[in-house]
């Protein structure tokens, strides 16, 4: 395996999955109801997303060597850094009551229901937040620039 094009594939992969997750609520529950879901926080997660959305770019520059790599891993550590911490923040600070209130019993598939979903949605958010950023820095050891 070729750490060199690995790593930046995950924080690439990772980004991506950051915005998917982003969107997924947008899918089960009405438009209105995920705005004040998301405007609950201290912050909103879509600046980690749009943050997640710039490493992508910088993740594939730094892969294909149309950017240093060297400096491709430092802004992808940077801005994965920053997508964790918008993500773990918002989390941290949305009241428990919301994602519950949002989405009552309605069922999606089997026992899944809108509320469970939406319920560990900003925890899953804030975990999948932090692989960008380690993908960086693994990208970056690879490098041996630390």
């Amino acid at each position: 395996m070729d750490s060199r094009r690995a790593a930046p594939m995950l924080g690439i992969a990772s980004s991506l999955l950051v915005v998917v997750l982003l969107v997924i609520p947008y899918l089960i529950v009405d438009s209105a109801a995920v705005a004040s879901y998301y405007g609950a926080g201290a912050l909103t997660p879509w600046a980690g997303g749009l943050m997640a959305l710039v490493a992508v770019i910088i993740f594939a520059a730094g892969r294909e060597e149309r950017t240093d790599p060297e400096t491709a891993a430092g802004a992808g550590l940077g801005l994965g850094f920053v997508v964790f911490i918008v993500s773990a923040l918002w989390a941290a600070t949305v009241p428990a009551d919301v994602p519950l209130q949002l989405g009552m019993a309605e069922p999606l598939v089997g026992p899944l229901t809108t509320g469970t979903v939406l319920e560990y949605h900003r925890w899953m958010l804030a975990v999948v937040a932090a692989v960008p950023a380690a993908a960086a820095a693994w990208y970056a050891k690879t490098l041996r620039l630390f």
